[in-house]
């Protein structure tokens, strides 16, 4: 991703079509002139460090791909455990310069609709209440850094994009992205108009938040105004994740940035042989980006992006047990796991998201998704997974690091060869009494503990 660092300060809450900074006398709304609010504020929002998060792309979740079909299913996100939905973008998506059958959903044509594509207001109303109902946030996908060469913007206001020396609009430089239009953030008007977009949503359809698209191409400054606006509108926690790596996302009110260095860790140890200390390595490069230890990265071992440019978890990470055994480490090491649509069925198709590629669920794995539904528990019930400080003491074949609060230590071990692996405890964890975390068993570690190919386990104390 480019970096496009723009220190430009502006006076949070001046803009006029914005929501106020003060709440109403029911302490549950900002008021807004042009807008009022559907539903109620969602009372069982999670913590930052609590989330399970749960991406969802549209065209490929359900036959009929659209809004109505992840509502069809939601009782399947809320057994997998997870507390948040993250809903790829659901906004019209452009057709001058499109790619692939349908179009980017990253190319958007119009930032106050839900595409008919993917249903009505009405029904993502109805989701979003039904979700909260089960206990589950709803976030919207933000693609804050460029548009659809057909948004009424362009023609509308011109001077809201970048351009060249000739005065013509561009793509947005060094990306190849040339299905979209580059937005031009110095802009003040600009910015009044996308955060008025965004606090659309949190109005009209009750959202608890945002992923924003490409955060490290848009400026911080911006991001300040429109998060602090956005954060004051209900009387509740929302969640921001910045699909992004500077470290000053968190100074600007991000809750997470995203893990590409990690990924990429993980992936090379079974594509490169790297060994397991090389993730440890990548997880304290990410960590020195980071200026408050109680801030996460979000991680994964798919996305909508890795899953058609690098694979599946199963093609990645050897197979069946080897994706379980990196999602263990992905889900507990320091992080917020983030977990895409098919992967806990052990789902081994690639989702194109430019076409409809509906995921087939009666191929689902029944024993991927009860681990997943096991790893995903525990680490909702144990606060030093959640808030602990981490210390790693991985080996080259096994990655292994615990993580501690002032109430529990968890040991994480898990092997990411397919061969045996010897693995020396450290003579500061082999005393005391050893519980698995996920059979209830004790355990004794003593010298060298040798683990079966991709085996994990997961111990407290």
């Amino acid at each position: 991703m480019k970096n496009l660092v723009l220190n430009i300060l502006f006076t949070i809450c001046s803009l006029t079509v914005m929501t106020s900074c003060g709440s109403d006398d029911e302490g549950t709304t900002v008021n807004n002139p042009s807008y009022e609010q559907y539903g109620v504020p969602f009372t069982n929002m999670p913590n930052k460090e609590d989330a399970i998060i749960y991406q969802v792309n549209l065209r490929a979740f359900s036959e009929s791909g659209d809004i109505n079909g992840v509502r069809q299913r939601l009782s399947h996100i809320q057994e997998l455990g997870a507390n948040v939905i993250y809903l790829m973008p659901i906004y019209p998506v452009g057709q001058l310069n499109s790619v692939g059958e349908l179009g980017s959903p990253y190319s958007v044509k119009d930032y106050k609709s839900v595409s008919t594509e993917f249903g009505t207001l009405e029904d993502l109303r109805a989701l979003v209440d039904e979700a909260h109902a089960m206990n589950m946030a709803v976030i919207l996908d933000w693609v804050a850094n460029h548009t659809s060469w057909d948004n009424a913007w362009i023609s509308e206001h011109p001077e809201w994009y970048q351009q060249n020396e000739n005065g013509e609009i561009i793509a947005p430089p060094g990306t190849g992205w040339n299905d979209v239009a580059q937005l031009n953030f110095d802009n003040v008007e600009l910015r009044k108009a996308m955060i008025d977009a965004m606090s659309y949503w949190v109005f009209n359809a009750n959202i608890d938040g945002f992923r924003c698209d490409f955060a490290d191409g848009v400026q911080q400054s911006f991001w300040s105004e429109a998060i602090s606006t956005l954060k004051s509108i209900k009387n509740q926690k929302m969640l921001f994740l910045a699909e992004g790596t500077r470290r000053n996302h968190f100074e600007v009110g991000f809750d997470y940035t995203f893990g590409f260095n990690y990924f990429d860790a993980l992936k090379k140890v079974f594509s490169e042989g790297k060994p397991a200390t090389y993730i440890q390595d990548s997880n304290a490069i990410e960590y020195n980006n980071n200026y408050d230890n109680s801030n996460r990265i979000v991680r994964y071992t798919s996305n909508h992006d890795v899953n058609i440019t690098d694979g599946t978890p199963l093609e990645l990470f050897g197979g069946k047990p080897g994706s379980l055994a990196t999602f263990v480490v992905a889900a507990y090491m320091k992080s917020v796991p983030m977990i895409y649509n098919g992967q806990e069925i052990g789902y081994n198709q690639r989702i194109p998201f430019f076409n409809h590629t509906p995921i087939d669920w009666s191929t689902a794995d029944a024993d991927v998704f009860e681990a997943y539904k096991q790893i995903v528990a525990f680490r909702k019930s144990s606060e030093a997974i959640k808030t602990g400080t981490y210390n790693g003491y991985s080996s080259a074949a096994v990655s292994a690091f615990t993580m501690e609060s002032p109430s529990e230590k968890v040991f994480v071990m898990s092997n990411l060869t397919n061969s045996n692996a010897a693995y020396i405890v450290p003579t500061t964890l082999a005393s005391g009494t050893w519980t698995n975390a996920f059979t209830g068993e004790n355990v004794s570690l003593n010298g060298t503990l040798t683990l079966s190919p991709y085996q994990y386990m997961v111990l407290k104390n």
